[in-house]
């Protein structure tokens, strides 16, 4: 009930008003029972524009941390993350994607429209991202459609690491849905997992317009940061020629 009043009394109508985000391909979707929504994610505010442009409940994983904090900020914190359609990830499994998958079957079995970043992690750069293959999984063992989805200017209202951003209308685009059932019975062959992965990715590619770059999200943050510290090593060592001695 929270969700709808969230979306429909609350911050949904305030974003409408304020950043009128723009939706094409609303077609695409079904108008009942379950299916995936594949979608990049350049933002935090992701999860927010997305389902606002749609009138089906859209549902996310999240940290179960987010549901479990005591005190009245947890019971406020597990409040917002639940009616802004998040449900916490099931910890019952051997680990957070297992849990995560468990969570999200409960979801599609139930007919519902599930939301997921195969990327894993905000894009720092703007560029898409390596998918991770849970996703393939998901779709194998639910029997369910894939949908791409490009959410576009999202990074300019809520740049990764910025308090404020600036003004833009973002736009979703959603693709045609993705049929996996040829597939089917093979969802633990590692080389079709990774083969649907990268035909999920490669039609959000075509939707968002973004530069692909083949290697997982985390790995690019970790490299872009151990270049960042080189060059200031660097720099402080051209400043001071003690510091490169020792």
């Amino acid at each position: 009930m929270f969700y709808w009043v969230l979306k429909l009394v609350l911050l949904g109508p305030v974003l409408r008003l304020v950043f009128r985000p723009r939706v094409e391909g609303e077609e695409h979707l079904p108008e009942e029972g379950a299916a995936i929504l594949a979608c990049n994610h350049l933002s935090y505010s992701d999860w927010l524009f997305m389902p606002l442009t749609i009138p089906r409940r859209v549902t996310f994983v999240a940290k179960a941390e987010y549901f479990n904090t005591p005190g009245v900020k947890g019971w406020l914190q597990k409040k917002f993350f639940s009616g802004a359609g998040q449900v916490p990830i099931d910890r019952s499994g051997a680990s957070a994607a297992e849990g995560a998958l468990s969570s999200a079957k409960r979801i599609l079995d139930q007919g519902e429209l599930f939301g997921i970043f195969p990327e894993g992690t905000r894009s720092h750069d703007g560029k898409l991202y390596r998918g991770k293959t849970g996703v393939a999984r998901l779709a194998l063992e639910t029997r369910v459609p894939v949908i791409p989805v490009a959410v576009v200017g999202t990074d300019v209202v809520a740049p990764p690491g910025k308090k404020y951003g600036s003004y833009t209308r973002p736009v979703v685009r959603f693709g045609k849905p993705l049929d996996f059932s040829r597939y089917e019975g093979l969802e633990n062959d590692r080389y079709i997992l990774r083969s649907i992965t990268d035909e999920i990715m490669y039609e959000i590619m075509r939707l968002s317009g973004q530069e692909y770059v083949d290697l997982y999200a985390s790995r690019a943050k970790q490299l872009d940061k151990e270049a960042a510290d080189k060059a200031k090593r660097a720099a402080a060592e051209s400043r001071d020629p003690d510091l490169k001695a020792s």
